[in-house]
């Protein structure tokens, strides 16, 4: 490796701004991105509001807004950040006033854009679930469908007509995927 190849860590991420762009680490290389469309951060919006009712009133944990970052990787160092997570109540006081909690959510969820290249996005929840994330939904609002990726490996499919459930990671919680779509 060279000088010019040296790799950024969370810290630093955290000290880095890029204005109107997004940024996560991966590894330690720097990924810079355009933000979200408008449609991206509508669904978003959608589920985040679903779910932190339903947190809220189990007191279940938090939610995170889009594109929260969460190191999940050390040495080299990956900050990803999800389009909505969900930490459990018993993780919270690993949350950090500055920089990035060092832990994966225990449910994240990935928006599918037009502009996404799928295989990268796969490759994220990859990444969520190797650092122990317990369930990651990726919907495609185009498609509208989700797929739920789960720790032990299994993989369902879900059309707008079925409901997400949050299975075992928020038990009772269910919202037809319809309600969040546009």
């Amino acid at each position: 490796m060279t000088a010019t190849d040296k790799l950024m860590t969370a810290d630093e991420l955290a000290a880095t701004s890029i204005p109107d762009k997004q940024v996560e680490l991966v590894r330690g290389r720097l990924l810079v991105r355009e933000p979200p469309g408008t449609r991206h951060g509508a669904v978003s919006a959608n589920l985040a509001f679903e779910l932190g009712a339903f947190v809220r009133k189990e007191d279940l944990g938090q939610v995170f807004a889009q594109d929260t970052g969460f190191k999940i990787a050390s040495d080299p160092d990956t900050v990803r950040g999800p389009d909505v997570a969900f930490v459990a109540r018993e993780r919270l006081d690993r949350i950090p006033d500055r920089g990035y909690a060092e832990l994966a959510p225990d449910l994240v969820v990935e928006f599918l854009s037009p502009d996404d290249r799928p295989g990268d996005v796969l490759a994220k929840i990859g990444e969520y679930l190797a650092a122990g994330t317990r369930t990651a939904w990726l919907i495609d609002p185009r498609r509208r469908e989700a797929r739920v990726f789960r720790a032990d490996g299994s993989v369902s499919v879900i059309g707008e007509d079925t409901a997400l459930d949050g299975e075992d990671v928020l038990p009772g919680f269910s919202c037809p995927l319809r309600a969040i779509l546009l």
